[in-house]
């Protein structure tokens, strides 16, 4: 076990960095000022100024006039934990398959100090969905989960989890559950009682513990040693299934996903290779900004970022070596994370938990790619003076999920959920020339064209060579194909595979200027919106799927 040194104090920007951040994510208001962190943390104004400072400049929040705003680089550090737990790569594909074969929910979930863990998942988009997101911490004995990974439990276990439970009988420190209208005098005999059951049969059905209507069936998946790391959740409605029919028609199907996920957590997996901020760099931030920027708080976060790239663990040497700091730099990091909760040492080693997940990315995982997108679309909107939409392909149409308009008495009438034909507008040709060429060709030739203007290219021939020129420039200009008067230039956008999954476009008059100058005006400004967007979305969806609604 690695401790601190006689009289060594690792408290500092660091921790003090890591409680602000923590209070931003935890706080239920999405923006604040900097007079509530001062509130919250009881630190000094100066202090939470100095912080804030170098938090907005690492881009992990955004400032909106006197407000900050949790952005979504933040989940950076997340991203840290869920790569280095080595679970989340090799299982989610399996999460996703048993999804599609169920046509359920399904989420993967480990233990934490405190309850469960989200850390993967997919779900099933109906009238009622689940609103449970990755990074959700759920209380031990009201989780399938809770109670299936409880199994493994000593008795040494039990008066901390009493304690807590008598801190917060009505479980309020869970956000991700209903908070229970009263306490409960026989809640250990029950929770003893499901971990007995749990532990005989080796899955746990969760018949509406935490609301209503909610069944959830968990199993336990065991690593190499045979220990129980992570437990799978089957999630449905009591509009599908009963207590005693789930039970059966889920589980043959889940044993069988929980022995793929065993045998793939027992396969080798390569490693990334790293790209964390030097030394150098944080110096030479320093050195630009002042006495604003702290840049002990930056380096913490180099030592913490480090992990993403390491599943297992870091030793101390191991976390300096990948952040470029010296080896007392990221030992005091490191000694500050473990004694904050975020990361525990056995021995040589340092591994981050699942506790990470609070320092901004639960809050955040429930982004949409319109989410993430909407800040960037007003910062594009009020630096062209346009309006500006983000839309993506939906068969033959394209969809409206985003949009900033501007005032101008030439209004755009249209809203989120506007459909337009792919082949008449930018955004369309953009998300077309995106795709296989085969699959552009088929769509094409399938689609209805009628013209929709006196300038509307139909025929499969002129719209083929116009969209092959889109995926070579990158952009598509279309004027007045859609509507008289109308000009639109749009820009795709990619994830983090290459794979255009939306567009961006900005729309105006033609009476403005001429098409070639419009290009000029607009397409850098585009472009840099995009840049970004994609940026986001790269850190956003680094460890989870995005999923097109």
């Amino acid at each position: 076990m690695i401790v601190r040194d006689a009289g060594e104090d690792t408290a500092g920007p660091f921790e003090r960095g890591l409680a602000v951040l923590r209070a931003v994510a935890a706080d239920p208001e999405p923006r604040l000022r900097r007079v509530d962190l001062t509130k919250s943390t009881g630190l000094a104004r100066s202090t939470v100024d100095r912080i804030t400072a170098t938090w907005l400049h690492l881009g992990f929040l955004r400032a909106e006039g006197q407000d900050l705003v949790l952005a979504p680089r933040a989940m950076e550090l997340g991203n840290a934990y869920l790569a280095s737990c080595g679970l989340v790569e090799p299982l989610q594909p399996l999460v996703t398959r048993l999804a599609d074969d169920l046509d359920e929910s399904v989420s993967l979930a480990v233990p934490d100090v405190d309850g469960v863990r989200l850390i993967a998942q997919t779900t099933r988009r109906r009238a009622m969905y689940l609103a449970f997101h990755v990074g959700g911490l759920l209380p031990d004995d009201r989780s399938a989960s809770g109670v299936v990974l409880a199994t493994t439990w000593t008795e040494d276990r039990y008066p901390a989890w009493r304690d807590r439970r008598a801190a917060d009988p009505l479980d309020t420190g869970f956000p991700a559950v209903p908070a229970l209208d009263s306490p409960s005098a026989d809640r250990e005999a029950l929770f003893r009682s499901r971990v007995a059951a749990a532990a005989a049969q080796d899955w746990a059905l969760d018949d509406q513990w935490v609301e209503p209507g909610l069944f959830a069936l968990a199993a336990p998946v065991r690593d190499a040693d045979g220990r129980a790391v992570a437990a799978v959740s089957v999630l449905s409605h009591a509009s599908r299934h009963t207590a005693r029919t789930f039970p059966d028609a889920v589980l043959p199907r889940l044993r069988e996903a929980v022995r793929d996920m065993e045998a793939a957590l027992r396969r080798p997996h390569a490693t990334a290779e790293t790209s964390v901020p030097t030394a150098d760099e944080l110096r030479s931030t320093k050195d630009e900004l002042g006495m604003e920027f702290l840049e002990t708080l930056a380096r913490g976060v180099a030592v913490l970022k480090a992990f993403r790239f390491a599943p297992g663990g870091l030793t101390i040497s191991a976390a300096a070596a990948a952040s470029g700091l010296p080896r007392a730099t990221a030992r005091r990091a490191l000694l500050v994370l473990r004694e904050a909760g975020y990361a525990a040492s056995d021995d040589r080693l340092f591994t981050l938990r699942p506790a990470v997940l609070d320092l901004g990315y639960s809050r955040l995982s429930p982004l949409t790619l319109a989410d993430i997108a909407q800040p960037h679309l007003a910062d594009l909107a009020a630096a062209v003076g346009e309006s500006v939409s983000m839309a993506v392909l939906d068969g033959d149409q394209v969809r409206y999920v985003a949009r900033v308009a501007t005032r101008r008495i030439m209004k755009i009438d249209i809203s989120i959920g506007t459909r337009f034909p792919a082949y008449a507008t930018s955004m369309g040709r953009v998300l077309l020339a995106g795709l296989p060429a085969a699959d552009r060709a088929a769509l094409l030739d399938s689609s209805t064209r009628t013209p929709l203007t006196g300038r509307t290219l139909v025929t499969a021939a002129d719209l083929a060579a116009v969209v092959d020129g889109v995926e070579v420039a990158g952009w598509a200009l279309v004027d007045q194909e859609l509507q008289d008067g109308l000009r639109s230039l749009a820009v795709g956008v990619r994830d983090r595979s290459g794979a255009v999954v939306a567009a961006v476009n900005t729309a105006l008059h033609v009476g403005r200027d001429a098409p070639e100058e419009s290009v000029a005006r607009l397409l850098p400004a585009l472009r840099e919106a995009v840049r970004r967007i994609e940026a986001d979305l790269a850190v956003a969806f680094d460890q989870a799927q995005l999923v097109v609604q």
